[in-house]
C-alpha cells in the first residue's frame, strides 16, 4: 500500500537528496539536493547535456534513481511512483494534447484520466473556455489552432486537476514573445492558487520570472538562489550572464 508522507509541516513539495542516475559508467544526475516550497515557481536550467531532463524525468516518476532520494508531493519517487503521477501535473514542448479531437473533447479526455467526476469537468470545462477566451475555439479540432494557443490549452489542461505540482519541460518553444509573456501569466495565477511550478527553459529572461532557480553543469547543481542572489554572486546584469558563466565550465555535450 502506497503511504504519502507528510510534507505540510516544512511546507515542501518537492525535496530531492543526493538524487542519483547512472547508465552504466555515465553519470547523468550526480548526488543533486535541493527543495522547493509549495506555490514557488522554481527554474531547473541547465545546458544541453547537464542532466535536467533526466532529472525531471525521476521526479516526474517515469525514471527510478540510481541513488539518493526523491519526494513529490509527499510520495517516494522510487517506491510510489504511480502515486507520484497522479498528483502532479506535466506539459512539454512537445505538444501533447490530441490534435484530432476538439478542444472540449481533449479536455474532458484528460479531466476522466485525472479521476474526476463528469459534472465537475463539466463545471470547469466551461470556466476555463472563458479565462482562456477560447468560447468560440471550443468546438475547433486541436491541430487547427496555432502554436501559441495549443500551448495555453496543455498548460491549462495539465493543472485541470488541480495538482500540487506542475512540471514544464520548454513550455514556450517557438511562441512569440507576447504569447509567451501570456503564458507566464497564466503560471501566476497558478502559483497565486497554491500550485507549485518546476520549469525548465532555455529563455534566459524567464529565469528571471522565477522565485528562484538552479543551474545544472555535467549533472551536478552549481547555483541555487534567487535571479537577484545568483547575479549578485556572478557579478552579472542578467541571468543570461550567469548561464553562460557555469554553462562555459561544462565538459560533456549530452546526456
Amino acid at each position: 500500500m502506497q503511504q504519502q508522507i507528510s510534507t505540510s509541516a516544512i511546507d515542501k513539495v518537492i525535496v530531492a537528496d543526493k538524487l542519483t542516475k547512472k547508465f552504466g559508467n555515465f553519470t547523468a544526475v550526480d548526488h543533486i539536493s535541493f527543495e522547493v516550497k509549495r506555490g514557488e515557481i522554481f527554474g531547473f536550467l541547465g545546458a544541453n547535456g547537464a542532466g535536467k531532463t533526466t532529472a525531471m524525468r525521476m521526479l516526474c516518476g517515469l525514471s527510478i534513481p540510481t541513488g539518493g532520494t526523491g519526494l513529490v508531493a509527499g510520495f517516494d519517487i522510487s517506491k510510489d511512483s504511480e502515486q507520484v503521477k497522479k498528483h502532479i501535473g506535466y506539459m512539454s514542448q512537445k505538444f501533447s494534447l490530441y490534435d484530432d479531437l476538439k478542444v472540449w473533447e481533449n479536455i474532458e479526455l484528460f479531466g476522466g484520466i485525472y479521476g474526476m467526476k463528469e459534472h465537475e469537468i463539466k463545471a470547469k470545462t466551461d470556466k476555463l473556455m472563458h479565462l482562456l477566451h477560447f468560447e468560440k475555439e471550443r468546438d475547433k479540432l486541436v491541430g487547427e489552432l496555432p502554436l501559441g494557443f495549443k500551448q495555453k490549452l496543455a498548460f491549462s489542461v495539465s493543472i485541470f486537476h488541480t495538482p500540487q505540482v506542475v512540471f514544464l519541460d520548454e513550455p514556450t518553444g517557438g511562441v512569440d514573445p507576447i504569447t509567451r509573456r501570456q503564458f507566464w501569466e497564466l503560471i501566476y495565477d497558478a502559483t497565486a492558487r497554491g500550485i507549485t511550478v518546476f520549469v525548465t527553459t532555455h529563455y534566459m529572461d524567464e529565469a528571471e520570472y522565477c522565485n528562484r532557480v538552479s543551474i545544472m553543469v555535467d549533472g551536478k547543481i552549481e547555483a541555487l538562489d534567487t535571479p537577484k542572489k545568483l547575479k549578485e554572486q556572478f557579478g552579472a546584469s542578467s541571468m543570461d550572464e550567469v548561464f553562460h558563466q557555469l554553462a562555459r565550465k561544462a565538459k560533456r555535450i549530452d546526456s
